[in-house]
């Protein structure tokens, strides 16, 4: 049995918490209809390491925000994250990927 499955990109935004309607707002915008928002706990950047539990208050802890949608918002969607993620800490990235239900993207 051969499975049909659909091509979607994938977008990552990992930034600070405080800006994180920020992002929402922009994937209610360009209607993309779902996300996951992950916590970061730790990692390492061009400051260096860190953890959450160094983190105090929403400015200095990180989230993810993954989503997964058709490859005609990606643009809009990346233009529009661009302007966010410069004010902030952040980095957004984006990937191909195919699912099995096309209608939920």
């Amino acid at each position: 049995m051969t499975l049909k499955t659909h091509k979607k990109k994938r977008i990552e935004i990992m930034i600070e918490a405080a800006a994180l309607h920020r992002i929402i707002e922009v994937l209610d915008r360009f209607g993309v209809t779902g996300y996951t928002v992950l916590p970061a706990l730790a990692g390492r950047g061009m400051s260096g390491d860190w953890q959450r539990d160094d983190a105090f208050g929403d400015t200095a802890r990180i989230v993810s925000v993954v989503c997964i949608t058709d490859p005609s918002r990606e643009e809009d969607v990346l233009l529009a994250t661009k302007d966010i993620v410069e004010r902030f800490i952040g980095i957004v990235s984006v990937c191909d990927v195919e699912v099995l239900r096309s209608e939920h993207f």
